[in-house]
């Protein structure tokens, strides 16, 4: 549901307003480079790129280059040469919303731009407490929300990328065995933009000093009603139990051999009783606090598009 108040701090622009948007924007993906980024039931077509990406990456491109620019200001002021600090473009949405495959393509598209060729996506999963810690603190059935993350150490990083630091380490989160693998580590070298994935990334905590907010230059959520984010949500349980959850290693592997019916009773519970507390709670009421909100059909596709001016 939205309200009045919210709806009044952005333009509203249906899709085909939004593409008009695109100008002399360039597609660089193919529909190869479309079909190895998709995820599994995450249907993008080249016309959605064309729509909706396209003009979302030209805009992110003036703002860099904005951004850039008063950096430069900024260190001429100074008297001091200008760091290279990553434009950090922050990405929020339920569970569910498609993020992840919305995340892989934006990132291969502002690659393809030569004013910043150096695109990473780090996804808050890697931030997560181990189970050991989650299951110690009492927190497993709270996973993925605001308190099962490492906040200190998500802030650390954030902070140390915008310093500009050369490398940086960070832990990786495997979705097969739904926990941090402790032997893997993903690295991080002064990129240009940094597209930083989560749930609650737009989360405001009371009167913390600091927030992970702070530190982006720009952000977007990624919305759709809630019936079907749900009907999403169970359709990727469904489709993932003959497959992935037939791997012994996988976290939902005792759910491998339910009957249809009771796959899908699970499903539903699940997002009811997990997911959707977390939506309302803690994802939804930071929609407000977005750049731009992209709200999604029932058929998944992006149908109109939330420009923020105040």
């Amino acid at each position: 549901m939205t309200h009045p108040d919210e709806l009044s701090a952005y333009m509203i622009f249906s899709r085909s307003d939004w593409a008009a948007l695109r100008a002399s924007t360039s597609l660089t993906l193919s529909d190869a480079d479309l079909a190895a980024l998709r995820g599994l039931n995450g249907p993008i077509t080249s016309a959605e790129v064309s729509d909706v990406y396209l003009p979302l990456t030209r805009l992110l491109n003036l703002h860099f280059s904005a951004a850039r620019n008063l950096m430069q200001v900024k260190a001429e002021f100074l008297g001091r040469p200008a760091r290279r600090s990553p434009y950090i473009v922050a990405l929020a949405g339920s569970v569910g919303v498609g993020k992840s495959t919305f995340a892989r393509v934006l990132c291969a598209l502002l690659a393809g731009w030569a004013d910043h060729p150096r695109v990473e996506l780090v996804t808050t999963d890697g931030f997560l407490h181990p189970n050991a810690v989650l299951e110690e603190r009492g927190l497993m059935r709270r996973k993925g929300f605001p308190e099962s993350y490492d906040l200190p150490r998500m802030l650390r990083f954030l902070a140390a990328a915008k310093a500009g630091e050369a490398e940086l380490e960070l832990p990786v989160y495997s979705h097969l065995i739904g926990d941090i693998v402790p032997s893997e580590h993903q690295v991080i070298r002064q990129p240009d933009i940094l597209v930083f994935e989560g749930l609650n990334v737009l989360l405001a905590r009371g009167t913390a000093p600091v927030v992970v907010s702070d530190f982006f230059d720009f952000s977007i959520y990624l919305d759709a009603d809630e019936a079907d984010i749900q009907s999403r949500y169970v359709e990727r349980f469904l489709r993932l139990q003959p497959t992935a959850f037939r791997n012994p290693a996988s976290y939902f592997h005792h759910y491998r051999d339910l009957p249809p019916g009771d796959a899908r009773e699970v499903a539903d519970r699940l997002w009811r009783e997990h997911h959707r507390a977390n939506l309302r709670e803690n994802i939804l009421p930071t929609r407000t606090r977005a750049d731009v909100v992209l709200r999604k059909r029932s058929d998944h596709s992006i149908g109109e598009v939330w420009l923020r001016e105040v």
